[in-house]
């Protein structure tokens, strides 16, 4: 378990962490959010959500703002530089991932290439 540093392989920023951490007061002491991806998706991968309380051996663990994410090591190395966002739009209220490991992504943002 680690935490973020300047440094940090993947951030967070202060509109996910508060987000997050409005999520995480409905839920159980020691929640945390994981995000992770999976294979499939209408561009190749997938970026999932889950609430866990639960951390694993090698997770990448960021905590910011009264948030806490998660990320296993196998999707760390799909998700390395990138930046996880809320916005609040037009199009909707959504976590939006920045990867610059992707090649192509669909119209929503929910998948993507590499």
């Amino acid at each position: 378990m680690s935490e973020a540093t300047a440094e940090a392989p993947v951030e967070l920023t202060g509109n996910a962490a508060r987000r997050i951490a409005e999520i995480l007061t409905n839920e159980p002491a020691g929640s945390f959010l994981r995000i992770g991806v999976d294979g499939g998706g209408c561009s190749g991968f997938s970026y999932t959500y889950n609430i866990s309380t639960e951390q694993s051996s090698g997770d990448l663990v960021i905590e910011r703002d009264g948030a806490t994410v998660a990320i296993d090591p196998v999707s760390l190395d799909l998700l390395r530089g990138s930046k996880i966002d809320f916005v609040d739009d037009l199009m909707g209220r959504m976590f939006k991932i920045v990867n610059p490991a992707a090649t192509a992504s669909c119209g929503c943002g929910s998948s993507f290439a590499i």
